[in-house]
């Protein structure tokens, strides 16, 4: 069964182009499709920016399992913290919790898990194609439509053993199934000076290289947006 058309309140509505985005030429249909899984392979800047990228003008979206995420890189990387949940420990029912979140958030950003048995997956890939929602694992996910996976890392900044570090500069690998079978590369600034991703080129024409940004995070009521659950 093909995945559901996207609707205005679930992933991948947002009004910015897709092609804006580097990560469009990894993704079938140049973003990530609603009612699928994709793994980010152990990298956070990269996982954070699926997020963003797939909640832009989503209505929500939530974080299972994920205890190490930070509100200053997900502010940064472009997550709306107002608009966003977080379960740190969903304990020994983790694929319960996932399911009914799935069925209520249109993006879930998922830690590393153990093995997922395979009757699991199926469920919950059911339950994704039913709502529309999409995964976003940081590790591997069975079943997942696209396997991304950073194979190039270099920061820029740190000079002759001394420096800030302003940008990573990466090189991801997309594999899958489907439109996505046939490997793809493409580089790009993960995260950007601003802590958001970038196309490579833009620092010649004073984009993300030329004035580094310092991040604000948005509070209400003293703390960052995001409620923790568990």
């Amino acid at each position: 069964m093909g995945a559901p058309p996207v609707a205005s309140d679930r992933a991948g509505s947002g009004t910015r182009s897709p092609a804006a985005s580097p990560l469009a030429t990894l993704l079938p249909g140049g973003r990530v499709r609603a009612g699928t899984a994709v793994s980010a392979g152990g990298d956070m800047p990269l996982l954070l920016a699926l997020a963003a990228e797939a909640s832009r003008g989503a209505a929500g979206w939530a974080a299972v399992g994920l205890p190490q995420l930070g509100v200053l890189a997900a502010e940064a990387a472009g997550l709306e913290l107002a608009h966003g949940m977080r379960i740190d420990t969903p304990g020994r029912q983790w694929a319960q919790v996932l399911a009914t979140v799935l069925e209520a958030v249109p993006v879930v950003v998922t830690g590393s898990l153990d093995a997922v048995p395979d009757r699991v997956a199926r469920r919950l890939a059911a339950v994704m194609r039913r709502s529309g929602s999409v995964l976003l694992s940081a590790g591997g996910w069975q079943g997942a439509e696209v396997r991304l996976h950073v194979v190039v890392s270099s920061w820029e900044g740190v000079g002759q053993g001394h420096g800030l570090l302003r940008a990573r500069r990466v090189t991801v690998a997309a594999a899958g199934r489907g439109a996505a079978v046939a490997p793809r590369y493409a580089e790009m600034w993960l995260p950007g000076p601003n802590g958001a991703i970038a196309p490579v080129g833009q620092e010649e024409s004073g984009g993300p290289l030329a004035v580094p940004a310092t991040p604000a995070v948005r509070a209400v009521g003293g703390r960052a947006g995001l409620r923790v659950v568990g």
